[in-house]
């Protein structure tokens, strides 16, 4: 059994994946920024706890950190929250899943969810510290920090995952991936024997895939982290 930490839980993918890992027998933490939507779903019955915090706000993503260090050391934290084409694309995709990882204990296993439209991001770490990122810079950059993550830290696995165009309230009614599949690779980074400590990927529906060339490539990873840091104050160990 496995402690589990997953991030945007209050519906769509991270739900999903929640259900699945405490339907597995795991014990599930699950982070929301709103925790009236939980009443809506009637899901806390099954999930040992709930942080909650807007990770659009430095100071709640800290506060989330403090909350979710209460449990102790995560087994494996799934970062599925995100958002698309806001203002806080990059403070939600980028700066929350840095923040949080730099402010709790290492887990043994780290899953961050990433997109295909990672493939398109700009290099460009100037709009990082100016709020101007696209959608597609910020899964790129948190699919390098996952990359980075992997080969920095021995014993820990970490993998980014693109659960695919599937159809949530992000994806759309029409989106054309399986919303099953979406979740399945998360739910198993995180807890199969089969995933070993110091490994690290990104991946589509349980196959590994070739990422944008950026993200595996050490300066790139180190200049991002560097820029993290800048921007929050708080450094990656």
């Amino acid at each position: 059994m496995a402690l589990v930490l997953v991030t945007g839980a209050a519906g769509g993918l991270g739900r999903d994946t929640a259900n699945a890992l405490s339907g597995d027998g795991h014990d599930v933490v699950v982070h929301v920024r709103d925790p009236a939507r939980l009443t809506e779903v009637g899901d806390t019955a099954r999930w040992k706890g709930v942080v909650t915090g807007d990770l659009a706000e430095p100071d709640e993503i800290r506060g989330v950190a403090r909350q979710a260090s209460g449990f102790g050391r995560f087994d494996a934290v799934i970062h599925n929250a995100g958002v698309m084409n806001r203002p806080e694309d990059v403070t939600v995709n980028t700066v929350a899943p840095y923040l949080l990882t730099a402010l709790m204990e290492k887990p043994a296993r780290l899953v961050y969810l990433s997109s295909s439209m990672h493939r398109t991001g700009s290099t460009d770490l100037r709009q990082l510290t100016s709020g101007t990122a696209s959608y597609d810079d910020t899964k790129l950059w948190v699919t390098a920090l996952a990359l980075a993550f992997a080969s920095r830290w021995e014993g820990t696995s970490s993998h980014a995952v693109d659960p695919g165009w599937v159809p949530t309230r992000m994806g759309g009614r029409g989106a054309p991936d399986d919303l099953t599949a979406g979740h399945q690779t998360q739910v198993r980074l995180a807890t199969h024997p089969d995933v070993t400590p110091s490994t690290g990927g990104y991946w589509y529906h349980q196959q590994v895939q070739t990422p944008h060339p950026a993200s595996q490539d050490e300066e790139f990873q180190a200049r991002l982290i560097q820029a993290l840091e800048h921007r929050t104050g708080v450094p990656l160990d």
